[in-house]
């Protein structure tokens, strides 16, 4: 359902202080300069071929104007997490900062340097009716375990909860409520009213139409949020993704927030500085755990809190490090502290909103930690870099920078060095045959046949390694997954033997995951390196076709073979299981059992029915979708060769005498030399 004839434009949230933004992102610059760069050469590549090459070339040019980086904010509730987004992206209001427990909204703001103010807009999803009813059917995730573990009380409670939820869902909503469901709303405006409707629960509702101006009037099916707006300070577009909290009563989410990182490069987890990270949190180092270290930035907010932020701060980050390593969590992950208080008193130009012994304390902590430069703007921006913002600015260029932003540029390049290569092949026949009027013509006629065989080759090895490499997948989870069932049962019954049924056993699951994860590791290289074999082979296959037809004398002429697909980090393996749940309802299963066999045989069935989906979305979905990017890298691929290989056949085919009027004869020296140099270009992003 689109709504967006039926709102008039209104004006966006406005900025702050923009050269501000500026500060920090210092260390995207070669990667931007870089950037530039081949988008040049891809322009030279268009205006040199025809009109098929000019097509593919601004295609790459676009891949690269508009890539979007994703960064992903998961945190502690009351961390200022909300507050710090706002103040990243330089509207201190734009987001509501303090967000019901029941909204289960993904926020993500979609950044654009390249877009007008007047094109900022907002798009809201809403949980399909199959989602919905897994909430008031089986009470989510909390429900499914506690009905598998038998704690009927713990049930009636979770159902209890979902009944009033459903019921001020109505009440907001009346007669529209089901018809709402997997639908979506879009408006052409943003602003912070529009926001609080969609993702933050309220009281009131009215119900004389959809578009109504109350608090929260969508907030509980609203499954996600898209915001679309104009900042032409960033140097490249950029989305920050905001998520709930990942301790709701339903866990839904847990599960919204692990795919939310899924689809991130970058996770910035943020910790509350007097509360720093404890045991208490570890669902939030689970879903860490999984992600690699360079991907993970740990951000300690509301540092301008801390009485003495130069002593409290280091003993601060030595805490998180040891709780790291003790549970298994990223170890070296960076650390930054930050105030959004401070950024956003910097943005809306309000300094004196921080007093001056805290300014003082900052400042003498920032000096030691190397964020002061020696000379300031003034007091907005002393407070913008005791903020800590630029450092995280800076933390994202780097792995911008050295991550997605060099594989695109890699992705890039080594297709438009393939469209170089066609064209210098088309050059090379236009050349010899210039020379000599008497080479028989061209033999052409195999052309189809030579594609169909190269195509059907390389789809049949990508498949056939992905077949190899996903059994082996799946015959090393079912090991894991049967030692560890193996081991905690028999560790239950060992316990029961020592201790009787009366004291309350505990298990840490962790080793599950470590041997997922091992297991995960392992099928990801083997899929990187089969895929890699295939893609080479590939390429080796077409240069030789380009030879055997077109009868180059190039020994240096080849084909560059696409990259291999990035294995995503397997987040799901961080999300809570019945073992991690060591409250109310575990203790009733407990007391409730009798008998060593009953503890011994339920247990078993309890912890196989919560592991069984994780292991089964490893070994389907997750390697499916490893696979099926491998597929798309190289149909992609065979598209791109087909199309230069065809068109070069096409425009042979039109001239009698062969391929002679392929280049304007005047203007074929002028682009030989263009494109040498754009190929000279190209070779040094190969290098």
């Amino acid at each position: 359902m689109n709504v967006d004839t039926k709102i008039t434009a209104e004006s966006s949230p406005s900025v702050g202080q923009p050269d501000l933004l500026s500060l920090g992102f210092e260390g995207l610059e070669p990667f931007i300069g870089r950037s530039k760069e081949l988008r040049q050469t891809l322009v030279r590549l268009g205006k040199i071929g025809d009109k098929a090459t000019n097509r593919a070339a601004r295609k790459l040019h676009h891949q690269l104007k508009h890539a979007e980086p994703s960064v992903t904010m998961i945190g502690q509730v009351k961390a200022g997490k909300t507050s710090l987004v706002n103040a990243m992206v330089g509207l201190p209001d734009l987001l509501p900062a303090d967000v019901n427990p029941w909204t289960s909204v993904v926020t993500s703001l979609h950044l654009n340097p390249h877009t007008p103010p007047e094109d900022n807009k907002a798009r809201f999803r809403f949980f399909d009716m199959e989602e919905w009813a897994r909430l008031l059917d089986r009470g989510g995730r909390i429900g499914e375990l506690a009905s598998r573990a038998g704690a009927e009380d713990e049930l009636e409670k979770v159902r209890e909860q979902v009944v009033e939820m459903r019921e001020k869902s109505r009440q907001r909503l009346g007669d529209k409520f089901e018809m709402l469901l997997g639908q979506q709303h879009d408006y052409n405006y943003i602003d912070g009213d529009l926001i609080e409707r969609y993702v933050c629960l309220g009281d009131d509702f009215e119900d004389d139409h959809e578009t109504s101006q109350s608090m929260g009037r969508f907030a509980d099916i609203t499954k996600s949020a898209e915001l679309y707006v104009n900042r032409n300070n960033l140097p490249m577009p950029l989305c920050i993704r905001d998520t709930p909290g990942v301790n709701d009563t339903f866990m839904i989410r847990e599960q919204i927030t692990i795919r939310a990182i899924r689809e991130s490069r970058i996770c910035i987890v943020v910790l509350a500085a007097h509360q720093a990270l404890s045991s208490v949190d570890l669902a939030l180092i689970r879903m860490i755990s999984n992600v690699k270290s360079r991907e993970v930035i740990i951000v300690v907010n509301r540092v301008d809190e801390l009485s003495d932020p130069k002593a409290q701060i280091p003993e601060i980050r030595d805490s998180i490090r040891q709780t790291l390593i003790d549970h298994d969590g990223p170890r070296d992950a960076e650390i930054i502290f930050t105030s959004a208080f401070c950024a956003n008193a910097a943005l809306t130009g309000r300094t004196d909103a921080i007093d001056e012994t805290t300014i003082a304390a900052l400042s003498e902590w920032a000096k030691e930690e190397g964020y002061l430069p020696d000379r300031l703007g003034g007091m907005e921006e002393l407070l913008w870099r005791l903020s800590g913002v630029p450092t995280i600015y800076a933390a994202l260029s780097g792995r911008i920078s050295e991550g997605m932003g060099q594989e695109l540029l890699d992705r890039v390049a080594k297709s438009a060095m393939n469209l170089a290569n066609g064209l210098n092949a088309q050059q090379q026949v236009v050349s010899r045959r210039e020379g000599d009027e008497n080479l028989p013509p061209l033999e052409l006629g195999q052309l189809e046949a030579e594609l169909a065989k190269i195509e059907k080759a390389a789809m049949s090895a990508m498949s056939n390694s992905f077949d190899t490499t996903i059994d082996d997948f799946d015959k090393r989870l079912e090991r894991s997954h049967r030692s560890f069932l193996e081991r905690a049962t028999g560790s239950l019954l060992q316990h029961l033997d020592t201790n009787g049924e009366d004291e309350i056993w505990e298990y840490d699951p962790t080793g599950l995951r470590i041997l997922m994860r091992t297991a995960y590791q392992v099928f990801g290289r083997n899929a990187q390196s089969g895929a890699k074999k295939v893609l080479t082979k590939t390429a080796e296959d077409y240069a030789a076709l380009y030879h055997r037809l077109f009868e180059l004398d190039d020994e240096g002429f080849g084909i560059e073979a696409p990259t291999a697909p990035r294995i995503p980090s397997p987040v799901l393996l961080g999300q809570t299981i019945a073992l991690d749940m060591k409250g109310t309802w575990w203790s009733r299963w407990w007391h409730k059992r009798r008998g060593y066999r009953n503890f011994a045989t339920e247990f078993a069935e309890i912890i196989k029915a919560e592991t069984d989906p994780i292991v089964d979305a490893l070994r389907g979905p997750h390697a499916q979708s490893i696979r099926e990017s491998a597929m798309d890298a190289l149909e992609a691929f065979l598209s791109e060769q087909r199309g230069i290989l065809a068109r070069i056949a096409e425009q042979a085919a039109r001239e009698p005498d062969g391929v002679g009027s392929m280049l304007d004869e005047n203007s074929a020296a002028m682009k030989r030399a263009q494109l040498k140099q754009a190929m000279d270009s190209l070779t040094s992003f190969a290098a």
